[in-house]
């Protein structure tokens, strides 16, 4: 599989504009996007889309901007569940992170990289996902 998946941060960067990270994350995403595929998956989508009022709206945008979505395989699934237990046994407690193990897992399960800046969970639960990051 030629390509990437980007992490909701990353998009929200460029759709909110933010001062801090628009421009790395818009550079980034030219540049994988310019010789593969820019993957999200429903989690990605539905991290994204609290910024938009209506469906239309975010639906123009991703395929403007060119994402593709991808399922999510049952191996990730489990995975996911896995490595958030292996979270929640380190004493990890926020319970909000479970999306973040749905996106290292699917990383993971299709073996291709991940366009991010949260890092620190990917790096202990999915050491085998490369990182792509500032």
């Amino acid at each position: 599989m030629n390509g990437v998946i980007v992490d909701s941060n990353v998009i929200l960067d460029i759709f909110l504009d933010d001062p801090n990270w628009a421009e790395w994350s818009e550079k980034t995403l030219n540049q994988y996007g310019a010789s593969g595929s820019l993957y999200i998956n429903p989690i990605i989508y539905t991290e994204v889309s609290i910024g938009f009022h209506r469906i239309e709206e975010l639906e123009a945008v991703m395929e403007a901007a060119g994402f593709q979505m991808l399922t999510i395989p049952k191996e990730a699934l489990f995975l996911a569940g896995k490595a958030f237990m292996a979270y929640r046994n380190n004493r990890g407690t926020k319970s909000s992170t479970l999306s973040d193990f749905f996106i290292g897992a699917h990383a993971a399960v299709l073996g291709i990289a991940l366009i991010t800046r949260d890092t620190a969970r990917y790096r202990t639960y999915f050491p085998t996902v490369s990182l792509i990051m500032p």
